[in-house]
């Protein structure tokens, strides 16, 4: 028994480690709602701070940044909980459509593919001139849309944010967004500043510091 131990533990870290990646806090409202538009100064700066620290720290993080930055924030929550609860409906923004949407906005222009390769069985029925085939489209895919494609425009670019539906009810980043998308990495942290940036990132960080610390 004692041999196993240890055997155990190594699956224990590996397990977690590999479910902590990528995933985003679910206990923590406040900090799930605003992870995407965080710093990662931020970030780290919350996970130390007490709960009363954190508190403060909620209140410090929009101080921060100029009054239309909540304003932009609040509508843009209040879209994706109408839109996307679908999805997720403890916490809609915690879906792919809704963090590129929270970072970015609208985009420029939505295309759609659709699904046209219906699954039909053909069965043949009696009539009055004889025999007839039909078409059965009891199995038919009721999810017309398989793909939605964001358009944004970057400078003189566009970039291109692919979409795939996984039933019953989810739409999942592709992979191949990532694939000849250079400008995807700029145009985030291009909007993150536009639409969410800091005034006075010293003074602002100085402030941090002094919040109770665990």
């Amino acid at each position: 028994m004692k041999k196993s131990i240890p055997f155990l533990l190594v699956l224990v870290f590996v397990f977690s480690a590999a479910c902590g990646v990528g995933m985003l806090p679910s206990k923590d409202s406040w900090y799930a709602k605003h992870y995407f538009i965080m710093h990662d100064f931020e970030r780290e700066a919350y996970k130390k701070l007490t709960d009363a620290g954190r508190l403060q720290f909620q209140t410090l993080f929009w101080e921060a940044r100029q009054p239309v930055a909540k304003e932009n924030f609040d509508t843009r929550i209040a879209y994706i909980e109408r839109v996307f609860k679908t999805e997720n409906r403890s916490q809609p923004w915690n879906t792919d459509r809704a963090r590129v949407y929270l970072l970015n906005g609208s985009p420029a222009s939505i295309d759609y593919r659709q699904n046209t390769d219906w699954v039909t069985n053909t069965v043949n029925q009696p009539g009055r001139s004889g025999t007839q085939q039909i078409s059965d489209r009891s199995n038919e895919d009721i999810q017309a849309n398989t793909a939605e494609i964001w358009v944004y425009p970057y400078d003189k670019y566009f970039v291109y944010y692919i979409f795939t539906f996984s039933p019953p009810n989810t739409w999942k980043l592709n992979p191949s967004t990532y694939q000849n998308n250079q400008y995807l990495q700029a145009l985030e942290n291009l909007n993150k500043d536009l639409t969410y940036g800091i005034v006075d990132e010293a003074a602002y960080k100085a402030k941090l510091e002094a919040l109770p610390h665990k």
